[in-house]
């Protein structure tokens, strides 16, 4: 049992899942409750992130099974830990 909470909630729909990706990472996955007809039925899951339990440090994941630079947790959203990357002209209209 993994004893660690996001500091955000999920969003409608879907809800966080945590695992021990290693012995000082954890990962969490977003899981979306809507049942997909090409997963027989099955919701399904996202990598949302992974978290250092030494550094006390989230990671924005590079996929599934590579965590990728450190990320600031105001700088995530509710759906990845990825960094958004907008151009000049898409930050004049945010």
């Amino acid at each position: 049992m993994i004893d660690f909470e996001l500091p955000m909630s999920a969003p409608k729909g879907y809800s966080y899942e945590y695992e021990i990706f290693n012995t000082k990472l954890i990962s969490i996955w977003l899981r979306h409750h809507k049942m997909y007809d090409y997963n027989l039925g099955k919701s399904v899951r996202s990598i949302w992130g992974f978290y250092s339990l030494k550094k006390k440090e989230y990671y924005a994941p590079i996929n599934s099974l590579k965590p990728g630079k450190s990320v600031r947790i105001e700088n995530t959203t509710s759906y990845t830990a990825m960094p958004i990357s907008r151009t000049l002209l898409e930050k004049c209209f945010v």
